[in-house]
């Protein structure tokens, strides 16, 4: 996922975590689901659109990612790892949605919304953002009104997964919590400093979301070999979702009412679409994997990468299933969007 570009200065980071805080504080007080990511998007959002800066330092960008991954590997098992064999399905279907997503979200930004060819195919591409923006630069479109329309996206989902979660039975509260034996203090630093290098090091080799991907892998590893057993302390955990919340209100840093108007009735119509594909693409995988639908739905929503991970194991998915749907996801699109454009 493309983020705002971070701030160099401390006090932009420390005013943008605030301002979280008060909007989990707010989230909590009037029972919303995943306070500590919702109450802080929200509110950070506002700030934004209202002209305050906003914005999260790559230091703390990353660690809050490292933390969330090793909070998502823990929960690997070998039951985990033999539901694997079974997710292959997910990704053909993953592959069809995402062109069906993109077919007609193109067709309805250009017939209803007024968007160009082009600028509608980039602006209803369900993620890889960094991709779509560099292409939307390149190619002349309208990036402003296709960075507006995403960011709409993205917080939308990020407030429509969990009510839609909710709606199929499935149980929230306090599950932010880690639950089991808390981890040892060395074990905690070893597994932090080990997540740490594989995040550099899958930086190196490209792969999305580095500082997350590379700590779930070695947690999973720490706790499938017994090396690693238990969970994070709640005080390393919550300001990790409390950041994670704060950075995605920070797309709306800087937006002008104008161009928020322009493009939020098509990032709307786009979320709308995209939560009713990804509802029909998932109820067949659920019945053939055998899984809930409320998790093949936060595998399949087209929201943030890291969002969608860690609402994941929120929800209590199998680990992994999420990031991989998401991977898949992220290829197709590097794919289908340069045939498509052409």
């Amino acid at each position: 996922m493309n983020w705002p570009k971070p701030p160099s200065d401390l006090v932009t980071t420390v005013v943008t975590v605030c301002v979280g805080a008060l909007g989990a504080a707010v989230g909590w007080a009037v029972g919303a689901p995943i306070y500590l990511l919702i109450g802080p998007a929200v509110l950070v959002s506002l700030a934004g659109l209202a002209g305050l800066r906003m914005g999260i330092s790559l230091s703390v960008r990353n660690a809050c990612f490292v933390v969330i991954g090793l909070t998502v590997g823990a929960g690997f098992d070998h039951n985990a790892v033999d539901a694997m064999i079974r997710w292959p399905l997910a990704f053909v279907v993953v592959l069809v949605m995402i062109w069906v997503m993109l077919a007609l979200s193109r067709w309805m930004l250009g017939r209803f919304f007024g968007f160009d060819a082009r600028s509608a195919l980039l602006a209803a591409a369900p993620g890889h953002l960094s991709f779509v923006m560099a292409m939307a630069a390149e190619a002349g479109g309208n990036v402003a009104r296709v960075s507006t329309t995403q960011s709409v996206r993205l917080l939308s989902l990020t407030l429509a997964v969990p009510f839609v979660a909710l709606s199929m039975g499935v149980d929230l509260g306090g599950s932010i919590v880690p639950q089991g034996v808390l981890m040892g203090l060395w074990q905690t630093l070893v597994l932090l400093v080990a997540g740490v290098i594989a995040g550099i090091i899958f930086g190196r080799l490209r792969v999305p979301a580095p500082m997350l991907i590379g700590p779930m892998l070695v947690s999973a590893a720490g706790h499938l070999t017994g090396l690693a057993p238990g969970v994070l302390p709640v005080w390393l955990v919550f300001p990790a979702y409390l950041v994670l919340g704060a950075l995605i209100g920070t797309r709306f840093s800087g937006v002008s009412l104008s161009d928020l108007t322009n493009g939020l009735a098509a990032g709307l119509a786009v979320t709308i679409l995209a939560v009713l594909l990804a509802l029909v693409a998932a109820f067949p995988v659920a019945l053939a994997l055998g899984m809930p639908l409320a998790h093949i739905l936060v595998a399949f929503a087209p929201g943030g990468f890291e969002t969608m991970i860690a609402m994941g194991a929120v929800l209590g998915v199998v680990p992994g299933f999420v990031a991989a749907c998401h991977m898949m996801r992220l290829f197709v699109l590097s794919i289908l969007l340069p045939w498509m454009l052409r």
